[in-house]
């Protein structure tokens, strides 16, 4: 679904796409008038073939109003970066993306945001957000590594400084990753993070590798070389096995993560094999 310009240029496909799909999820929740945020450059990074990625993606939702998860999860982790960041504060993006915090949220003086992604996703961002005359709002630097590699030295030769500390961020990635993966990042990411640190991620359920009417779905994200990997429901359980503590979970619809979007507790936790997805903060355990 990528045009051939973006993927020619910039190798972009399987995540790259994946990203840019979400983009044009975030262009088309601005332009609502009950929006839960603003991003101005989701039209640009989506591309001009994004409604089309709309459409192949999810069918059902690409129309105005869209799936209501994808809004909900991005005003969710706006709220908890602006609720932790202080002035001084570092934060980085795991998994960035096509994500522009950086450029659109107020951040209190002396922010560092770092961004970890693909070296072609990255390129593919900086040069549309060039084009667009964006201007960060805050020290932005880049970490162009694949979570597989050594991301971590790469972190600290931007500047990271591991004994401040972090406010983490990683929306829409960990599910993307087989489990050990995804436990390792998580493992390296606690090893990096001082005290009084915090993380927010997303994951998903094992519900939804076994609904039928989610199977579309999945095959479309492994045909484009991008599949959902890792499902798991004992979130306390996986973030300890990763070094994480004081973990919190919530769901879309629960208190606090409705935004009016998705009805209040329509997903009791008590009903088994939904497709679930869980919003998480944690703490390094240290």
């Amino acid at each position: 679904m990528t045009t051939t310009t973006s993927r020619d240029r910039y190798g972009l496909g399987g995540v790259g796409e994946t990203a840019r799909w979400m983009a044009a999820a975030r262009a088309r929740e601005s332009r609502r008038p009950d929006r839960l945020f603003d991003d101005p450059f989701a039209d640009a990074l989506a591309g001009p073939d994004g409604a089309d990625l709309l459409f192949h993606f999810h069918p059902r939702h690409a129309n105005d109003n869209g799936n209501p998860y994808l809004a909900i999860r991005t005003r969710w982790f706006d709220d908890f970066l602006t609720g932790q960041v202080t002035a001084g504060s570092q934060v980085v993006g795991l998994g960035a993306g096509l994500d522009t915090r950086a450029f659109r949220l107020d951040w209190p003086a002396g922010v560092t945001v770092y961004e970890v992604d693909q070296p072609a996703v990255l390129a593919y961002k900086q040069e549309h957000l060039t084009a667009a005359d964006a201007v960060p709002r805050c020290e932005r630097r880049t970490v162009p590594m694949n979570l597989g590699d050594d991301w971590e030295r790469a972190l600290l030769e931007a500047g990271f400084d591991p004994a401040r500390p972090t406010v983490w961020f990683a929306e829409g990635v960990f599910f993307y990753l087989p489990e050990e993966m995804a436990r390792q990042v998580l493992r390296n990411t606690a090893k990096l993070s001082a005290p009084g640190s915090r993380i927010s991620l997303d994951l998903i359920g094992t519900g939804i590798f076994r609904l039928p009417y989610m199977r579309e779905f999945l095959h479309r994200l492994a045909d484009a070389d991008s599949p959902w990997q890792f499902g798991t429901d004992d979130i306390p359980a996986f973030m300890a096995s990763a070094g994480w503590t004081d973990v919190k979970v919530t769901e879309p619809g629960h208190k606090g993560s409705a935004y009016g979007r998705w009805p209040e507790e329509s997903s009791p936790t008590t009903i088994p094999n939904l497709p679930r997805i869980y919003l998480v903060t944690a703490d390094p355990a240290k």
